[in-house]
């Protein structure tokens, strides 16, 4: 079949969540994706900030294909040795105590929700709590994620969403300050929004709210699913504000393309929290999962991986910088490490597709953030070969 052919059949099949860019992709090496045509594009997108290590490294796949052999699922009535792995390795590198995994980042942040209301329920001995979630946050597509998510957009048609949600202003302590009651029993947000445009948490920002919980027996959750794993030059992202949540959610890098999430919190919220009957998953942290995560930390851990980050995070940053001088509609650059945005005043969507054309995956954030989201393991002619692209897809702009 052609391009178009697969393109037809799957609008014909699929149900229609997606307006898809017009490109059939096939394989990847290294850093880059080739389509069904066999054009190649630099890829700084990376399945949305998910395939941390590029395509077709052998040592992940290696991995992968020996744990395929062994022992795919066996659900989580029975222990498993490399879900028994991985948990030891991702409680060393996030500081925490006790982890579930999940499927995904959504199901990460139903746990992080569930397990915050539970401490509550048991410090208090009554349900009716409440959390406080930041506008323009972006959580997931469930209906709690949904229902923690600040974007109107996305929650209208599935009103009524799960109730006790207020929202505050991120990186206002006093926005936050003014919602807080005796019912609150979390505050949750993203340490680098993402979807809401890259706003990094301001660091009087994390330290003020992270005082509001101790003071108030307040949790504090943070969604490290798209900047944690190394993205912002930190194992995690709080990492580099030295502000440590009671609860955390994780996934997008924490598999590189196996589906897998995780949710961990402190010795204190475990004790009080999810009991067996409360919370559970058939598919979650099964063998392969748990292979993937065991061999993803293990890389990181032995190359890496965050140093290098924020090496090329400042070279990318130093030239994004410059493009923001060098064009008028280009009027900030918002980020940490390879989590960065162009705030631009032409139409996002048309430039995505341009830079497609000549070969380059950028994505979106909100309506008017080009997201620079690529491998972790790019290197400084990766950035100026990006560049080239992307101000030949901007030349078409500019009479």
């Amino acid at each position: 079949m052609n391009k178009q052919d697969y393109m037809n059949g799957a609008e014909n099949t699929l149900l229609h969540t997606y307006n898809r860019f017009p490109v059939v992709l096939e394989k990847g090496e290294g850093v880059y994706l080739y389509d069904t045509d066999g054009k190649k594009y630099l890829d700084f997108a990376a399945g949305i900030a998910v395939n941390a290590f590029g395509y077709g490294n052998e040592e992940y796949l290696n991995a992968l294909k020996a744990q395929a052999d062994k022992l795919i699922h066996t659900s989580n009535l029975y222990y498993n040795v490399p879900i028994g792995n991985a948990a030891q390795r991702f409680l060393k590198i996030s500081g925490m105590d006790r982890v579930f995994f999940t499927n995904s980042g959504t199901e990460a942040i139903e746990g992080a929700i569930k397990a915050a209301k539970k401490y509550a329920y048991t410090r208090d001995g009554h349900a009716g709590h409440e959390i406080i979630a930041m506008q323009h946050s972006f959580h997931g597509r469930t209906i709690g994620a949904l229902s923690v998510t600040g974007n109107a957009h996305y929650q209208e048609p599935f009103e009524p969403l799960m109730p006790g949600v207020k929202f505050a202003e991120y990186n206002n302590l006093d926005s936050v300050k003014a919602q807080i009651t005796e019912k609150t029993c979390a505050i949750l947000f993203e340490t680098v929004q993402g979807e809401g445009g890259i706003y990094p948490a301001a660091p009087e920002f994390m330290e003020g709210v992270r005082r509001l919980c101790d003071e108030n027996d307040i949790l504090l959750i943070l969604d490290e699913i798209q900047c944690g794993m190394a993205r912002t030059g930190y194992m995690f992202a709080w990492q580099k504000y030295g502000v440590k949540p009671d609860i955390m959610t994780s996934a997008k890098a924490l598999g590189c393309g196996v589906p897998v999430g995780a949710f961990a919190m402190t010795e204190t919220v475990a004790e009080k929290s999810l009991a067996p009957g409360d919370h559970g998953t058939t598919y979650g942290g099964n063998p392969l999962a748990g292979a993937a995560v065991d061999k993803v930390i293990e890389m990181m851990e032995r190359e890496n991986i965050a140093a290098h980050v924020q090496k090329i995070g400042a070279y990318l940053e130093e030239k994004l910088d410059a493009l923001v001088e060098k064009y008028d509609f280009l009027t900030a650059r918002r980020g940490m490490g390879l989590l960065q945005g162009l705030v631009s005043t032409m139409p996002i969507g048309e430039i995505v597709l341009k830079a497609l054309e000549e070969g380059l995956l950028v994505i979106s954030a909100g309506s008017d953030v080009i997201r620079f989201v690529p491998p972790l393991v790019i290197e400084k002619e990766h950035v100026d070969e990006m560049l080239e692209k992307l101000e030949k897809a901007f030349s078409q702009f500019i009479s």
